[in-house]
């Protein structure tokens, strides 16, 4: 039987929508998703606190970028000990999650595992990967079927969201410095009927300047910091209000302010990718109230 680890996340998840999250011995700090994989063995962690000010957190991860320092450690130890035949990392982003330098860097590429890295960038890029994980686990067949499934399900929110007007939208990855949405995420935006200011298709999320939204004005703005959950993402309101112009704002003004669960929906690309669709669909076209994935600015307490 293939034994599994996942230091990625969406890899993660798409191991278990396979069908195969019983093969997997390890996982990542960041895997929450089913909620179940939390009990495997953890075989990472940041390798600074993570619970600053997103200016802070910025800030390290830039310092540490400049100097050749580590964001992530890798318990190579337990990863012998777990005797995996396959290991998920990725490629795309050495901010996002453990990457194979990270592994060669920590000694954790286990000798008689494969590494399978992913690297999606758009979401044709995310279908590649499911079809990646599919096929390192033999079940291709299975893998083109899920495919298949979720892009009937894009196609059915797609044809849904043609009868409604396409509002004016800026999504936030980051908050302090901005970052707007990239990768796969402006595809999702347009297939829930929306028409995105900022954004920046098939490449990463790069960080503006503040005025740029002043500028932009979007009739929503939806906050979702990557790695942030929707409690954390709330606290960068006090961030947002320090903008002199903040009350101004188009959105601001008329309540079209939503704070969202970054970390599970919006930053990861995995198997969630048409939940998020269905999010920002639900907020721009008021299909649904607001619940424990996004939150009105008018619900956040600080």
């Amino acid at each position: 039987m293939v034994r599994i680890v996942s230091l990625l996340a969406s890899a993660t998840e798409i191991v278990c929508a396979l069908d195969r999250g019983h093969l997997l011995v390890g996982r990542s700090h960041e895997c929450d998703n089913p909620a179940w994989v939390r009990t495997l063995p953890s075989c990472s962690q940041p390798a600074f606190d993570v619970s600053g000010s997103s200016g802070e957190i910025d800030a390290e991860v830039g310092r540490r970028i400049r100097a050749g320092e580590p964001l992530y450690r890798i318990d190579a130890d337990l990863i012998r000990e777990l005797h995996p035949d396959v290991i998920f990392a990725q490629e795309h982003c050495e901010v996002c999650a453990v990457t194979p330098g990270d592994m060669q860097r920590d000694g954790a590429c286990i000798p008689g595992a494969r590494i399978v890295s992913l690297s999606p960038g758009s979401l044709s890029g995310v279908f590649d990967s499911i079809v990646q994980v599919a096929d390192a686990l033999d079940i291709s067949g299975t893998g083109r079927e899920l495919v298949s499934h979720e892009k009937s399900r894009l196609d059915r929110l797609r044809n849904c969201t043609r009868r409604f007007a396409r509002p004016t939208v800026v999504v936030l990855e980051w908050v302090d410095p901005f970052f707007s949405l990239g990768n796969w995420g402006p595809e999702l935006v347009d297939i829930a009927g929306g028409e995105l200011l900022l954004g920046n298709p098939d490449r990463h999320s790069v960080a503006i300047p503040a005025e740029c939204l002043r500028a932009a004005d979007p009739e929503f703005l939806i906050v979702a910091p990557c790695g942030f959950d929707l409690d954390r993402a709330c606290q960068e309101l006090a961030v947002l209000r320090h903008h002199p112009w903040w009350e101004q704002l188009r959105a601001v003004r008329a309540g079209k302010v939503v704070f969202a669960d970054g970390n599970l929906f919006f930053n990861r690309s995995g198997m969630t990718l048409v939940d998020t669709a269905e999010i920002v669909a639900e907020i721009l076209h008021r299909t649904a109230d607001a619940n424990s994935r996004w939150r009105w600015l008018s619900d956040v307490r600080l």
